[in-house]
């Protein structure tokens, strides 16, 4: 991506959080009740099988050092970085995606 940025050029990138990947999902209570979303082997780079809806995807689990490293050792600068709210939609299905930041958002730029 950096071969092709313009000089003073921006890249962005909407990624899934590390919190999203790093786990194997929710743990849940006696009740079936979300208690907490589970996080472990973090800095461990992964593949992992993905599916919903029919749909199966492979997707990769990588520490956010890695790609603050990566980007970073291309010579970008880091002008944004964001992990948003969900906003709006199913107000339960809201509350479950308002406890974890599923998404970051980042705004490199190339020297000029």
């Amino acid at each position: 991506m950096t071969r092709v940025l313009a000089p003073g050029g921006t890249l962005l990138i909407a990624n899934l959080s590390v919190f999203a990947t790093a786990g194997d999902g929710w743990t849940t209570n006696e009740q079936g009740e979300r208690v907490h979303r589970s996080v472990d082997h973090y800095l461990q780079e992964r593949a992992l099988q993905s599916e919903w809806d029919g749909i199966r995807i492979v997707n990769h689990h990588r520490p956010l050092s890695a790609y603050m490293q990566a980007f970073l050792g291309e010579g970008l600068h880091l002008a944004h970085f964001d992990e948003p709210p969900a906003l709006g939609g199913d107000p339960d299905r809201l509350a479950r995606y308002m406890r974890v930041p599923w998404f970051v958002i980042m705004e490199w730029r190339s020297p000029v």
